[in-house]
C-alpha cells in the first residue's frame, strides 16, 4: 500500500490550504458561528466554482471524476481551516448516497445540482436515542399512491438550509429491524415539516426535524424498498472516515499553533519550546497526529479501491476520536489561561473536537463495531 499522494492530490490539497486561509479567516468562522445560516453563500460558490462539490463524482455526473481518497484529502484542509457551511452534510451525507444507491434518473438529476452549488442536502438518521443502529422510530406509511412519513429526527446537519432531506424511515415489520428500512428523498420545503435549531456545544446547525404526515412520491424512494440499511451502514462507514479527516486536520492546525507558539513565547529567557515538559506535550500531539494520518488514509485508501473496510474505518475513528481531544487539551495547556478567551482560536477547535468525537459514532460505538466483524 502507498499512502503518497498523487500530483493531482497535492495539488488540491496546497490549493486547498491557500484558498480557505484566504477565503475563511476564524473572524468569518466565528461570525458564520453566531449566524442563523451557519455558512456564506459566497464562499460556497466560490467552492462549487473550484469543483470541489463534485470532487467524488464521476465527470458524467456533473462531477471531477476524483475518488473518495480525493474528498478526503479536502476534508482534511477544510477541518485545518473550520470551515463551517453544509459541505458534508451536501457531499457526503447527500451525493455519496445517491451516487452508491441512487437510480440513474436520480444519479443524473441530482448530482449535477450538488457538484454547481444549486442544492443543499442533509441526511436525517438519528433520533430520541441517538444512535447508529437500524431502529428507526420515524415511519412511512404507503397511501394513495404516496408515502407519508411520520415521527421526529433529531441532530440533523444543515437542516435550516437544506433544499432536501435524505430520511430514514421505517416501512416493514420483519422482525429483522434492519429489513423494515426505506430511504426517502424529500423536498425540505414540503408541508408537514417543521425544522427547529437545536443548541451545541460547537455552534453547528444541528436540527429537530418534525414529520407530520409529509407526501414523498414512490420515485423518490432511494435504492430498493426495506433494504435501505444496507445503504445507511456504507454512507456511516464513509461518514466515519471524512470526518475523522476533518478532524485529522483540525489536529494538525493545532500543532501548527502551539509549536509556532512554543518558539516565538519567552519565559525565564528562553523560547518555552525549550523546556522539556513543552517538547514532551508537543511530541505526544505528533504521536496521535501521526497515528490519525495512516489511519485515516489507510481507511479511505480501502474504500476508494473497493476494499472491505469495515474494521478499518472503525479504527480510525475510534482513535481520532480521543486523540483529537488529547491534542486540542494539550493545546490548552501549553497557551495556558489565554486559550479559554473567546478571542482565542484554541476554543474553536476544542469545541469541535469533542462535538466530532460524537457523530457517526464514538469510541465506544465503534469498538462494538470491530467486536462485531472479528465475531467476538
Amino acid at each position: 500500500m502507498n499512502f503518497d499522494l498523487n500530483e493531482e492530490q497535492k495539488i488540491l490539497k496546497t490549493l486547498a490550504h491557500d484558498f480557505l486561509a484566504k477565503e475563511c479567516p476564524k473572524e468569518l468562522v466565528r461570525k458564520l458561528d453566531e449566524s442563523n445560516e451557519g455558512y456564506s453563500p459566497e464562499l460556497w460558490n466560490k467552492m462549487a466554482e473550484l469543483g470541489w462539490l463534485g470532487v467524488a463524482f464521476p465527470e458524467e455526473y456533473g462531477g471531477n471524476d476524483g475518488t473518495f481518497l480525493d474528498l478526503v484529502i479536502l476534508l482534511e484542509e477544510m477541518g485545518y481551516n473550520i470551515v463551517p457551511g453544509p459541505f458534508f452534510s451536501t457531499v457526503v451525507l447527500g451525493g455519496l448516497p445517491i451516487l452508491l444507491a441512487g437510480n440513474e434518473k436520480q444519479k443524473k438529476e441530482i448530482l449535477p445540482q450538488i457538484a454547481n452549488g444549486k442544492k443543499i442536502f442533509t441526511f436525517a438518521l438519528t433520533e430520541s436515542s441517538a444512535n447508529y443502529r437500524a431502529a428507526p422510530k420515524v415511519s412511512a406509511s404507503f397511501k394513495s399512491g404516496n408515502y407519508g412519513i411520520s415521527g421526529t429526527k433529531l441532530f440533523v446537519p444543515d437542516a435550516n438550509v437544506s433544499d432536501y432531506i435524505i430520511c430514514v424511515a421505517k416501512t416493514g415489520q420483519s422482525a429483522k429491524p434492519e429489513d423494515n428500512v426505506t430511504l426517502f428523498i424529500v423536498d425540505a420545503k414540503s408541508p408537514g415539516i417543521k425544522c427547529s435549531p437545536l443548541k451545541t456545544l460547537a455552534r453547528d446547525k444541528q436540527n429537530e426535524v418534525i414529520f407530520d404526515d409529509v407526501s414523498v412520491p414512490v420515485e423518490n424512494i432511494l435504492g430498493k424498498p426495506e433494504q435501505g440499511w444496507a445503504v445507511v451502514k456504507d454512507i456511516l462507514e464513509m461518514a466515519a472516515v471524512a470526518k475523522s479527516a476533518e478532524m485529522f486536520g483540525g489536529s494538525r492546525a493545532v500543532l501548527d499553533l502551539c509549536v509556532q507558539y512554543t518558539k516565538d513565547r519567552v519565559q525565564f529567557g528562553r523560547p518555552i519550546g525549550s523546556f522539556q515538559s513543552i517538547q514532551n506535550y508537543i511530541a505526544n500531539m505528533w504521536v496521535d497526529i501521526y497515528g490519525s494520518s495512516f489511519l485515516v488514509h489507510k481507511a479511505a485508501w480501502k474504500i476508494t479501491n473497493g476494499l472491505p473496510a469495515s474494521v478499518d474505518a472503525a479504527v480510525a475513528k475510534a482513535w481520532i476520536s480521543r486523540a483529537y481531544r488529547r491534542v486540542t487539551a494539550l493545546g490548552h495547556h501549553i497557551f495556558g489561561a489565554v486559550s479559554f478567551t473567546m478571542d482565542h482560536d484554541m476554543h474553536l477547535y476544542y469545541r469541535r473536537a469533542k462535538a466530532s468525537e460524537l457523530a457517526f459514532g464514538d469510541a465506544e460505538f465503534q469498538r462494538a463495531i470491530i467486536a462485531e466483524e472479528i465475531n467476538i
